[in-house]
């Protein structure tokens, strides 16, 4: 069974900052969504333990990222230096994404 997909203003490929766990601070991208949790670049980072197969065949530990509650991250805003929130204004036709706190845009017009 799939899982139910969260409703969020993040997207994949975001700057985001985790504000909770033992990651709090970290600064990176968001890599993949899992329902309501995501993957930070550098972030959470687990080890995993793989089983020699033909497309690995070596196997091993490897480190990678571990998934974060979508509650425990914000956007960065790189001109504040910290979380900020999402909002949303009308470009010509077009709804971008905005920071709340500058009002600069987020997206691409």
């Amino acid at each position: 069974m799939a899982k139910k997909k969260a409703k969020t203003k993040l997207k994949k490929g975001d700057t985001v900052i985790v504000i909770s766990g033992r990651s709090k601070g970290k600064v990176g991208k968001i890599v993949a969504f899992d329902g309501d949790r995501v993957y930070v670049e550098g972030a959470n980072l687990i080890k995993k333990t793989f089983r020699r197969t033909r497309d690995n065949p070596k196997g091993g530990i490897i480190t990678t990222e571990g998934s974060i509650h979508i509650s425990n991250v914000m956007i960065y805003n790189k001109k504040l230096g910290k979380g900020d929130r999402i909002g949303a204004k009308l470009v010509g036709n077009k709804k971008v994404r905005v920071f709340k706190k500058t009002g600069e845009t987020i997206d691409k017009v």
